[in-house]
């Protein structure tokens, strides 16, 4: 390898990782602050955020940034190799970056397919990252230096070498454990705090790295921490019910459609061992500056259109009303005002111009249910609140379950 060629290598790597490192940061600001805003994005279809919170964001939790980080650092720690090992495993260190560069590519071939016809939108430090990978893989030599047969025996003599230079090693072994440490302890959404599945205030956090209990125990640590919890009154009709469970919702949100689908079934629970007795009320907060003021620069552009839409069908019926929340959750990433409205045609009959006559009228009702979310305040969808106790992001499914039966007891309806 040229020193010109290491040096474009070296300077690709660089932007690359601190592209990927900005996007690392972004992706923690949107899990742990509900209020946080992306500068990347611009609108609809220029949006960092879509893509972060999206399937595709994530793998078993950790970012996908971080393992564009991890990528570029690799690529560096080889540059560096290639400039100082001994001349034996010149050879060697470049095929080894050539096929990782080949690995790169092909990861960020996928992720650009995802982003721009599955999502339709377009991450800009996402496009650095893409545009760093593909200029490392075409400066890298075309040639394989070493053989497919040979390349095991050269990793282990490499290897050796390796443990043969304390520094290298030690820079080596601080990145990977540096990354590890990291992967391992990036917060998720859905487990930020203990029983919460999403974040909570200082106040009502619970330690993010609890000591192991029994089942038992938990089940008495989570009655304790659900009992000192504040609760707030909202101007909210709500139903005569022991226990009512309000979520402010965007029918756009993928945290609001993982939280209804993963508790469907302990409210069909309830609806069968205590009739009427727990009741489920969405307030609409669009993350949509079409009909939502607090959220101007908000990611979700149809979700306006979804909260009407699911007001009309629910007008014609709960079937109806719950075969289109089922549908708009299920296709959030190809969701459109046209596509909204033909589903709301098949699925409770309202054509295009029932829509429209009547769309003025629904979403300033759409309003009135974001002027009491802005009232709480509401920084984040799904925000639960179970009889006055506020969740931002819910809880894992099986303490929800546990939070309503708490309360059927306090209702003096065990």
């Amino acid at each position: 390898m040229s020193v010109r060629t290491r040096g474009w290598i070296i300077g690709l790597a660089v932007v690359g990782l601190v592209a990927a490192i900005s996007s690392s940061y972004m992706h923690y600001q949107l899990v742990t602050d509900p209020s946080y805003t992306s500068f990347c994005d611009v609108n609809e279809s220029v949006s960092c955020t879509q893509l972060y919170e999206s399937r595709y964001g994530s793998v078993a939790g950790v970012p996908v940034a971080l393992g564009g980080v991890f990528w570029f650092g690799v690529v560096l720690l080889l540059s560096f190799a290639a400039a100082r090992a001994p001349e034996a495993s010149q050879p060697s260190v470049s095929t080894y970056l050539r096929v990782w560069s080949l690995v790169g590519l092909a990861v960020v071939g996928y992720m650009a397919y995802a982003s721009l016809f599955v999502l339709r939108t377009f991450c800009i430090l996402c496009g650095v990252v893409y545009v760093a990978v593909a200029g490392i893989f075409f400066a890298s030599d075309s040639g394989m230096s070493t053989s497919w047969r040979k390349l095991p025996a050269s990793v282990l003599g490499d290897i050796g070498q390796l443990g043969r230079r304390p520094v290298g090693l030690v820079i080596t072994l601080v990145f990977v454990g540096t990354m590890v440490a990291t992967a391992l302890s990036f917060p998720e959404r859905s487990a930020l705090a203990g029983f919460a599945g999403g974040a909570a205030s200082a106040t009502d956090r619970v330690s993010s790295t609890p000591t192991p209990l029994s089942m038992e125990d938990q089940r008495s640590e989570f009655e304790r921490y659900w009992l000192a919890q504040p609760r707030v009154t909202l101007d909210v009709a709500s139903p005569d019910a022991p226990v009512v469970v309000l979520k402010f919702n965007d029918f756009q949100c993928p945290a609001c459609a993982n939280t209804h689908f993963a508790y469907d079934p302990v409210f069909e629970k309830y609806a069968s061992s205590h009739p009427g007795r727990v009741r489920l009320v969405l307030v609409d907060f669009p993350l949509d500056p079409a009909c939502n003021d607090q959220a101007p620069r908000g990611p979700h552009r149809a979700a306006c259109d979804a909260a009407v839409a699911s007001r009309l069908a629910r007008e014609v019926g709960d079937t109806e009303g719950e075969r289109m929340e089922r549908w708009l959750y299920s296709n959030q990433d190809t969701m459109s005002a046209e596509t909204i409205e033909s589903a709301l045609a098949d699925i409770a009959g309202v054509d295009g111009d029932q829509l429209a006559a009547r769309f003025d009228e629904v979403i300033r009702d759409v309003r009135a249910h974001i002027a009491v979310g802005a009232s709480l305040p509401v920084e984040a969808t799904p925000t639960y609140i179970i009889n006055g106790v506020v969740l931002q992001g819910g809880l894992t499914p099986q303490f929800f379950d546990q939070a309503i039966a708490l309360e059927l007891e306090r209702a003096g309806n065990p």
